[in-house]
């Protein structure tokens, strides 16, 4: 298989200056790699994906309506 990707999509509800982590993790693909965070900050996934020598896929969010509509 080819290079170890980690899926990660930004969190919709995270306010200006909170200090939570705005990513969540969605998959891993191509590492026995096991992940026990729901949120993870960027510069913590991006470190991850440095050492397992693999890379980070930043998944594009769609609104609220956009999702709704793909469901039906």
């Amino acid at each position: 298989m080819g290079k170890a990707k980690i899926f990660v999509r930004e969190r919709r509800k995270v306010e200006q200056g909170e200090k939570k982590s705005r990513f969540n993790v969605v998959g891993v693909a191509g590492t026995d790699l096991k992940i026990y965070s729901n949120h993870i900050r960027k510069i913590e996934v991006e470190q991850i994906a440095r050492e397992i020598d693999g890379e980070v896929v930043y998944l594009q969010a769609g609104k609220d309506e956009e999702l709704d509509d793909e469901e039906d």
